[in-house]
C-alpha cells in the first residue's frame, strides 16, 4: 500500500508566483513527485533577486515551494528542450501558468506535448478564459477578484470595491485546477489517456461568489451591494466584530446567530451575555425585526464584548453554541499549539533560512500523510532527476553544466 495518496505520480512544475505554486504544491503534499524546472542562475521570477544555491530565496517562494524538487534548464536552448520533452514521455502531470502565449512560445504546447505522451494531463491556469476577449490580458489575483464579482460585494456599503486581504483568486484557483488534475487521473485510469485542463480565475472568482446572486439578482435583477461584514445571502443581525480588551487593532470578535425563526442561537447569547430581559423584546422577536434594530444589538454586544479579550469572548460564547470567532492574526495562529500539533502550521529548517513555522498542509487524509520539507534549493536536484529518472550519465551531465543548459 502506498504511503501517500499519489505516490508514484511525476509532475513538472512550470509554474511561478502563487496560483500555479499552489496547485503543485498540493499535488507534493499529497506525494507526487513534483519537479520544479527553472532557469539556471536566477530560478522562477519569486525566488528573489538573490535567488542562486548561496542566496537566500524569499519567504514567499519558501512558503509555496515545500516538498518539491527543483532542477535547472534552460528551455530556449535546443539542448534544453530536449531534456524536458525526455520527461514529459515519463511524467503523468504538467501544470502552468505563464503568461498568455508563453508555454506555446518555448515549444510546450499542448499538441506537442500529447504527441510525446498521450496520456499527459496537462492542466493551465489562466487569468481569462483562452477562448473569449480576454485571452491575452494578463492577470494577477486583484485582477481575478475585479473581474468575477468579488470586488464589487467586498467592503463598507457606502465604500469603494475592495479586494480581500488574502489571495483568494491566486489559492483558489490553485486549488481548483488540484482538484481538477486528480479528478483527470482517476479518469485516465478508465480510459488511459490524458487530457488539457484550462482553469481560469475570472472562472473560479465567479464560482466562489455564487451564493451573491440570491439576495439582489435573483429577486429582482439588481447589482448585489457591498455588504460589510454581513451575510450576501440574507441579512442577519447580530452578525459583526465586537470589540474586545485591551483594544488593539484586532482585538475583536466575529458573532453571528442564525436566521432560524425559533432563534435558538439568539437566545443562547441573550443568556450569555446577561440579557434574558430581552427575549421578548418584540423588536428582536423575529430575524427580520433584529436585522431592523442591528444597530441597538451591537451596541448591547459590544458592552458585553469590551470586558473580555477575544479569546476569553470566543471561549464562553463557543461553550455556550453560539456561533463566534476571535478575529485571528498570523501572530495568534503562529503561536498556536494546536495547530503545530496537528500540523496545520509546521516548523522547517532552511539550509539557508534556518528554522521557519510556515502553513502547512491543510487536509488531513488517515491513510495518506507526508513530512513537509523545506522548498528546495535553486537546481538541488539536478543530479537526481537527470541521473536518476532520465538516465543521464556523469559525462552528459556536465557537458550540459558546461554548455549552460541547466
Amino acid at each position: 500500500m502506498s504511503k501517500t495518496a499519489l505516490e508514484g505520480i511525476t509532475v513538472l512544475d512550470f509554474t511561478q508566483f502563487e496560483s500555479g505554486t499552489v496547485c503543485t504544491q498540493m499535488l507534493a503534499w499529497l506525494g507526487a513527485n513534483v519537479i520544479k524546472l527553472e532557469r539556471p542562475g536566477t530560478g522562477e521570477q519569486g525566488r528573489g533577486a538573490s535567488a542562486d544555491q548561496k542566496g537566500a530565496d524569499s519567504y514567499g517562494f519558501i512558503i509555496l515551494n515545500s516538498n518539491k524538487k527543483s532542477v535547472t534548464v534552460d528551455v530556449k536552448k535546443p539542448e534544453g528542450r530536449e531534456l524536458v520533452y525526455k520527461m514529459i514521455k515519463k511524467a503523468d502531470v504538467l501544470v502552468e501558468n505563464f503568461s498568455p502565449g508563453v508555454i506555446e512560445r518555448l515549444g510546450f504546447d499542448y499538441e506537442t506535448v500529447r504527441k510525446l505522451n498521450p496520456a499527459m494531463i496537462y492542466a493551465q491556469i489562466k487569468g481569462f478564459g483562452t477562448d473569449g476577449p480576454y485571452a491575452k490580458f494578463p492577470a494577477f489575483d486583484p485582477i481575478g477578484q475585479a473581474a468575477g464579482v468579488v470586488m464589487s460585494v467586498t467592503g463598507e456599503r457606502d465604500g469603494v470595491p475592495m479586494h480581500a486581504g488574502v489571495n483568494i483568486a491566486d489559492s483558489g484557483t490553485g486549488y481548483h485546477c488540484a482538484i481538477a488534475i486528480l479528478a483527470a487521473l482517476y479518469q485516465r485510469t478508465v480510459t488511459g489517456m490524458g487530457q488539457r485542463i484550462e482553469v481560469a480565475m475570472q472562472d473560479v472568482m465567479i464560482n466562489f461568489s455564487r451564493s451573491t446572486w440570491v439576495r439582489h439578482y435573483m429577486t429582482g435583477g439588481k447589482e448585489a451591494p457591498r455588504v460589510g461584514n454581513e451575510m450576501p445571502m440574507a441579512p442577519v443581525a447580530p452578525c459583526n466584530v465586537y470589540p474586545c480588551k485591551p483594544g488593539g487593532p484586532n482585538d475583536y470578535v466575529f458573532i453571528y446567530t442564525s436566521r432560524v425563526p425559533s432563534s435558538p442561537q439568539w437566545k443562547r447569547l441573550l443568556k450569555v451575555i446577561g440579557r434574558e430581559d430581552l427575549m421578548d423584546d418584540p423588536r428582536f422577536e423575529t430575524p427580520e425585526s433584529r436585522y431592523e434594530h442591528r444597530e441597538e444589538i451591537d451596541k448591547i454586544i459590544s458592552e458585553w464584548t469590551m470586558q473580555y479579550t477575544k479569546q476569553e469572548a470566543m471561549e464562553i460564547l463557543g461553550k455556550a453554541d453560539v456561533p463566534a470567532s476571535a478575529v485571528m492574526t498570523t501572530v495568534d495562529i503562529t503561536n498556536d499549539e494546536y495547530l503545530r500539533r496537528r500540523g496545520t502550521m509546521v516548523e522547517i529548517d532552511h539550509p539557508v533560512r534556518g528554522k521557519l513555522v510556515i502553513p502547512g498542509n491543510s487536509i488531513q487524509m488517515s491513510a495518506s500523510s507526508l513530512e513537509v520539507k523545506p522548498a528546495p534549493l535553486l537546481g538541488e536536484h539536478n543530479e537526481e532527476i537527470y541521473k536518476e529518472f532520465l538516465g543521464l550519465s556523469d559525462q552528459e551531465l556536465e557537458e550540459l553544466k558546461q554548455a549552460g543548459v541547466i
